[in-house]
């Protein structure tokens, strides 16, 4: 049985790569066990892990869901100095997704239900 889960990225400047973070998820780290290292709780037992190291190439996208994709993708241009980047969506696909990446070369990426029902009903 699983019951919790870590998705780590790496970045090569640790200073910078925590900053970035730190405004991507809005919050600072719930953990910093040593120094290179942060992790959030982004959801009950689903942590991120930010180390300092080399990126590792082709992995991800790690894709958070949000409540108007639209908005947070002008945020991260706006606050993060991240490239535009595309929103997509299908007809038989009931969320719209985006990918990107940070500074170090890590996709990541954000998707959005396109019924406001669905969110509402994940959530209770």
């Amino acid at each position: 049985m699983i019951y919790e889960m870590t998705y780590q990225l790496r970045v090569s400047n640790f200073s910078e790569g925590l900053n970035w973070y730190k405004s991507l998820l809005n919050k600072e780290p719930d953990l910093t066990p040593h120094e290179g290292f942060a992790e959030w709780e982004l959801l009950p037992q689903c942590w991120l892990q930010v180390a300092e190291g080399a990126p590792s190439e082709g992995s991800g996208p790690l894709r958070l869901g949000v409540l108007s994709i639209e908005e947070t993708r002008n945020r991260m241009i706006n606050e993060l100095n991240v490239d535009y980047f595309e929103i997509f969506t299908r007809e038989d696909v009931p969320v719209k997704w985006a990918t990107f990446t940070d500074p170090w070369g890590n996709r990541l990426g954000f998707f959005e239900y396109k019924k406001e029902d669905t969110f509402k009903t994940i959530i209770l």
